[in-house]
Order: structure tokens, then C-alpha cells, then sequence
């Protein structure tokens, strides 16, 4: 068995970090809104950064419950989760804002609800 308090600890913190990327993301329109302003580009590079602790804060949870607990939430590509937190930390210079925005818009809400989902599963 895994301990249900630092499970909850890091699903809170994961769910934090998507609320902040989803509030700021109402400005971001289309991936250009990134690429084209220096406003965009420090608003693609904070998400990045959130996206990276997502990822690695899937990771930790993988691990602690030795793969037993995200297998029951088949709704979400965890392994896209962990690898996009590897290509951003190891490929930066590669990063595709088309990419980010379309992980913001269509997949991050869907993770929300999961990790809220959790939360109350756990508890």
C-alpha cells in the first residue's frame, strides 16, 4: 500500500499547477498568441515550466504506488503526460507551440477533472 496523504499532497499540487495554466490561458487565442509577443513567449515559457512539474509529480505518484493507481484512470494518456514534462526539460530549443497550445486547450481540462476525480477517490 502507498501512503494516501502524499499521493493527495501531489495531486493537489498538480491540480494547482493546471488551474494556474488554465487562467492564464484565456488570452492565448491560437499558438501564434506564444510565438509572436514577448508576452506570449513568457506566458509559453511559465507554462512549460508548470507543465514540467505536472510531469514530473505524475511520475512521483507512478512510482510511489508502484504503477497501481494510474491504471485505474485509463481516460488520460499518463504516458504522454510524463514524456511531454521529458521533452520539455530535455529538449527546450524544441519545444512547438502548437503542441503546447493544443495540450492547453484540449487535454488539460480533461486532466483537471481527473485529478479532481482522484482527489475524492483517494480521500
Amino acid at each position: 500500500m502507498y501512503d494516501k496523504e502524499l499521493i493527495l499532497l501531489l495531486l493537489r499540487k498538480i491540480e494547482f499547477a493546471i488551474d494556474r495554466i488554465l487562467s492564464k490561458a484565456d488570452s492565448i487565442k491560437t499558438s501564434n498568441d506564444y510565438a509572436l509577443t514577448s508576452w506570449g513567449m513568457e506566458r509559453l515559457e511559465s507554462t512549460c515550466m508548470l507543465l514540467i512539474t505536472i510531469g514530473e509529480g505524475i511520475k512521483g505518484i507512478d512510482k510511489i504506488t508502484s504503477k497501481k493507481l494510474l491504471i485505474n484512470y485509463p481516460e488520460i494518456d499518463w504516458q504522454g503526460v510524463m514524456g511531454m514534462r521529458d521533452i520539455i526539460a530535455h529538449h527546450y530549443f524544441d519545444i512547438n507551440a502548437e503542441i503546447v497550445f493544443d495540450v492547453v486547450k484540449n487535454k488539460l481540462p480533461d486532466l483537471n477533472i481527473t485529478v479532481q476525480k482522484m482527489i475524492v477517490d483517494i480521500k
